[in-house]
């Protein structure tokens, strides 16, 4: 079985002279983070290897957190994404069969960044664009965002929401417990309530065409669904849904395995949303390539859905 993993980082270490310093508040130990930043710059002398000795057959690269959520500038986001995307576009075009391409896109400025957008997948083959949570402060429910989720319909591409924008807020719970910052679990739960925001504030009513893709099996998201029905049944809104919550997942809202290494829980995501719902992804090189590999091998799962999820659904989604 072959496989196409859709959550893959990339850095630029030019990039890095271009834009703010941030704070690195994930405490990791050094042999980890001097491993992932070797990885993370390369593609063909660890990347491809490793894809070869676990049957990845296509990464779909998108560059690592902050990204260019990390601008303060507008001008210069515009700047930063271009150029991180023209680096991208000159290493899918050395490796065309290998890898493909999401947009960073400067949401600080949202008229360019449909521009961008549609510069990457008219002119240089993107599958769609990743962004890493909200954009200084401001999350893609908000109107200015409209022409945005207009363009992804009408490209028919998926914006992936993942997480990793810096926080804008001292969030209490985690005061005094780092080791809760970040893919351990806040910014799971960060990404989940945005999402849960563009379900709410009716973003997939306006644009029923519009594919959000969510990793590390749906930030918490899917197994909450009958919880999210129940609950909005007794809301009092303003803009009534024209779905119940939970409808939204398995039609505009899509999942990836990355980051998730436990074949139970690959299973209890198809069980949730279906087998045409989910999709392969590693989280490379912040995970190991062998474990997320297994984590489908082991399932309790029928060969045809293994393939949905391991390479099937991506080629539909992203048009591969």
């Amino acid at each position: 079985m072959t496989y196409i993993a859709l959550e893959e980082a990339f850095i630029i270490p030019e990039l890095f002279a271009r834009q703010p310093s941030t704070p690195q508040k994930i405490q990791v130990n050094d042999e980890y983070a001097k491993d992932c930043r070797r990885r993370l710059a390369d593609f063909e002398e660890h990347r491809l290897p490793e894809m070869d000795a676990h049957g990845i057959d296509i990464q779909v690269l998108s560059l690592s957190v902050p990204g260019i959520q990390a601008d303060t500038d507008a001008g210069a986001a515009v700047d930063n994404a271009r150029f991180a995307n023209d680096h991208l576009a000159q290493t899918v075009a050395r490796h065309p069969t290998r890898f493909k391409g999401f947009a960073a896109l400067p949401l600080q400025d949202p008229a360019a960044a449909v521009i961008e957008l549609e510069r990457c997948v008219e002119q240089l083959g993107f599958r769609g664009a990743l962004v890493n949570d909200h954009t200084q402060g401001r999350y893609l429910d908000h109107p200015a965002y409209g022409e945005l989720w207009s363009a992804l319909e009408e490209l028919r591409v998926p914006l992936y929401l993942h997480p990793g924008s810096l926080p804008r807020d001292d969030w209490h719970v985690m005061r005094g417990r780092p080791e809760m910052y970040g893919a351990s679990w806040s910014w799971q739960a960060e990404t989940g309530g945005h999402a849960m925001r563009l379900i709410y504030a009716g973003v997939f009513d306006r644009h029923p065409g519009a594919t959000l893709i969510l990793g590390h099996l749906g930030e918490f998201l899917p197994f909450q669904r009958s919880r999210f029905d129940s609950r909005y049944r007794s809301l009092q809104v303003t803009a009534p849904l024209e779905r119940m919550p939970s409808q939204y997942f398995g039609s505009n809202i899509l999942i990836t395995t990355s980051g998730v290494l436990a074949p139970e829980a690959v299973q209890a995501a198809v069980l949730s949303i279906g087998a045409e719902a989910v999709m392969f992804a590693i989280d490379y090189p912040y995970e190991s390539t062998a474990e997320a590999v297994d984590s489908i091998e082991k399932c309790d799962l029928s060969p045809e859905v293994k393939e949905k999820i391991a390479h099937l659904n991506a080629r539909r989604v992203l048009g591969i």
